[in-house]
């Protein structure tokens, strides 16, 4: 994971896991039956690193906490992101952090069908944030206002108003962080889903 991290998962090969480790690459194999285990065990370890919803509470507090605790762990694993649900041999704190989902759902009064629209849309909107806040040419508000006051003065004076506006007027101003952004977003999300839409269980 740590090499993943540093230089992400197309550099993640044997040769580089047994030398970030100091042995050799085919000792790894005593371990591990290749790179596809180390991907296995990686996303098993991220799913770890995620809160599990608490037994008797409700279900939007914890689908909210999970949400912030898997954005907080996929910023730590750039990588990771789009492996999440790409493995068909998930681990134990894969199936764990599923069934725990969907449980916490079910309880809330979620059927089955409607249990796996609200962890799909859920899941969908969590994973597209954090692709596109790891892509975004800034990590803080100094770098925003560099990069954004960078644009601007290259803009033609009053050729896109309406991105002049929303710079000057909501990103610009102090205070605006982009992580509230996935706040508003999943509040949206979290409000709009409701348990008994598809008639109950």
């Amino acid at each position: 994971m740590a090499v993943a991290d540093e230089k992400g998962s197309a550099a993640l090969t044997m040769r580089a896991v047994a030398g970030a480790l100091g042995v050799e690459a085919m000792s790894l194999y005593h371990h591990v039956a290749g790179r596809e285990d180390l991907l296995d065990g990686m996303v098993d370890a991220v799913f770890g690193e995620i809160e599990l919803p608490e037994r008797d509470t409700d279900w939007k507090s914890a689908m909210r906490r999970r949400a912030v605790s898997a954005r907080a762990a996929l910023r730590r694993h750039p990588w990771a992101v789009a492996l999440m649900d790409s493995r068909t041999r998930p681990g134990p704190a894969t199936l764990r952090h599923h069934d725990t989902v969907l449980g916490t759902l079910r309880a809330g009064g979620f059927s089955v069908p409607m249990a796996a629209h609200a962890f799909s849309l859920i899941d969908s909107y969590l994973y597209g944030f954090v692709i596109q806040e790891l892509s975004l040419p800034f990590s803080g508000p100094a770098e925003l206002d560099e990069v954004a006051g960078a644009i601007l003065r290259e803009m033609p004076a009053g050729a896109y108003p309406h991105l002049t506006e929303l710079a000057t007027e909501h990103a610009l101003k102090p205070g605006y962080d982009y992580a509230d952004e996935f706040t508003f977003g999943l509040a949206l999300i979290l409000d709009a889903l409701h348990p008994d839409e598809d008639g109950g269980a």
